[in-house]
This record gives structure tokens, C-alpha cells and sequence, in this order.
């Protein structure tokens, strides 16, 4: 089998920058596209690059502009022909940094901006990238032992609990939840017209938890010490679940424990 590649969408930092770390740590012959909005100032991206020589792309990608996405992909394709996994991580709390708790709260353009970053971002990504993951190796997830690949490659969309419709008992964070229940539609569709095809791509929703990122940052004091997670933890339970996938369990929500999730 061909040496995987892993496409990391919002790199830079946070969960995004562990994944990036994690697989070349983890997957020794593994290459990695790492994508951000502003490469020249994304420096533990180029720190980890110089850690392994060779094996470290960096691509300017801003995943609000389509020709973004449409340029990168065109670069991905020349320089590597192929991929076998996409993690969408980028991810937008709300234009002011804090989720709304009430209609009061609530402004068209804040709905926007979030639903443009947490949702289209990520069907355009695939829009663009699943020909890469249909020409994969289906290096990352399982496969079966005495059989030919049943899949190419896996589209790892990065959700929320709060995004869950069945979950929700307290409200707020409109347009946040909106964004992310939103992503699970896109990750259930995307799994039906990409499981058509032979080999097939995986497409799953995965919840990290409370992670110690800037996006929670705000609502730190109201989490258990042990209930808010390290990006490193965090990223050891979703590969540990990305290391198990295979076209039974597409179309799911998973979270960080492994539990599904329901819509």
C-alpha cells in the first residue's frame, strides 16, 4: 500500500495543529498538507515542518473563499495525485467570541459568518477534495483483511454535542448549534453520494469534547478539570476512532470516547 496522505484544514493551531503533529509522529512514512489562512505567520507549522524534513506541506487556504479551496486542491492534486484523509477542524464559535444565550443575542450577520466557516467551508472542502479521496489508497481507517479496499479515503468533519438535536435540553448558542447540526446533515449526505462509489469514501462527524482551545477559552471556569481536554488527549481519541473506521460506520456522529452520537 502506498504511503497515506492526510489533508489537515486549520492547522495552524489547536486541534487542527495536533492532527498535523499526531499523524507525522504516529504514521512514520505518512505526508501531511497542512492548510491555514496565513502560512507565513503560522510558526509551530514551520517548526514542525523542519522536524520532518520532507514530510510537512504547508498551503495557504482560507476555507471562507471557495477559490481558496478550488486553488489548493489543484496543488494537491500536481504535487501528490491523491489523498486518504481530510480533517475539517477550522471552526468559529460565533463573529464575538461567545455564543448567544438568548434571541436578543441573535444577529443575521453572526449567523452567517458562522454557518459560512463551520458549515459551507466544509462541503466545499469535500466539494473539491473528494476526487483526491476517491483516487486514495484508503491508508488511514480499516480495511478488510482478505478483501480488496472498500474504501479510499475518510472525510473527518469536526462537530460538537451541541450540535445534536436529540441532545439539546438547554438552548442558546444559536447559531453555533445551527452550524454544526448543519455539518452533520452535510457529513450524512456526503456519505450517501460518496458511498456510491467502489472504492468507497468514509464521512463521519467526530466530537472532541471540551478541548483547551481559544474557541472555549471563555467558558473554561464552568468545566470539570477532568471533563476539559488537552488537544493531544483529544486527538489520541479521534484517530483512535479515525484508526477504526470502514463503510459500516459511515454517515455517523462519533464522540471522543467512541459513543455515537445522535443527530
Amino acid at each position: 500500500m502506498a504511503a497515506p496522505i492526510a489533508l489537515i484544514q486549520g492547522a495552524s493551531r489547536g486541534l487542527g495543529f495536533e492532527f498535523c503533529r499526531h499523524i507525522l509522529k504516529n504514521k512514520s512514512l505518512a505526508t501531511v498538507v497542512a492548510t491555514c489562512r496565513n502560512p507565513d505567520g503560522a510558526a509551530k507549522l514551520r517548526s514542525l515542518a523542519g522536524q520532518h524534513p520532507g514530510r510537512l506541506t504547508v498551503l495557504r487556504l482560507d476555507v471562507n473563499h471557495e477559490e481558496d479551496i478550488r486553488g489548493a486542491a489543484e496543488r494537491v492534486k500536481e504535487s501528490f495525485g491523491r489523498l486518504d484523509l481530510v480533517v475539517n477542524s477550522s471552526a468559529m464559535l460565533h463573529p464575538s467570541g461567545k455564543g448567544e444565550t438568548s434571541l436578543r443575542d441573535v444577529s443575521a450577520q453572526g449567523i452567517i459568518s458562522t454557518l459560512t466557516t463551520n458549515t459551507v467551508g466544509p462541503l466545499v472542502m469535500a466539494k473539491y477534495f473528494s476526487p483526491l479521496l476517491l483516487k486514495g489508497s484508503g491508508g488511514f481507517g480499516q480495511q478488510p483483511a482478505e478483501k480488496a479496499k472498500q474504501h479510499s479515503g475518510i472525510i473527518v468533519n469536526i462537530t460538537a454535542k451541541v450540535g445534536s438535536i436529540g441532545d439539546n435540553g438547554l438552548g442558546g448558542w444559536y447559531s453555533y448549534r445551527m452550524s454544526k447540526a448543519a455539518l452533520n446533515m452535510a457529513t450524512r449526505n456526503l456519505s450517501i453520494e460518496l458511498g456510491r462509489s467502489r472504492p468507497k469514501v468514509v464521512c463521519v462527524s467526530l466530537h472532541p469534547g471540551t478541548v483547551n482551545t481559544e474557541l472555549s477559552r471563555p467558558y473554561h471556569q464552568n468545566v470539570p478539570k477532568d471533563k476539559l481536554f488537552s488537544t493531544e488527549h483529544s486527538v489520541n481519541c479521534l484517530m483512535s476512532i479515525v484508526d477504526t473506521l470502514n463503510i459500516e460506520k459511515t454517515g455517523k456522529a462519533y464522540s471522543w470516547d467512541g459513543t455515537e452520537l445522535p443527530w
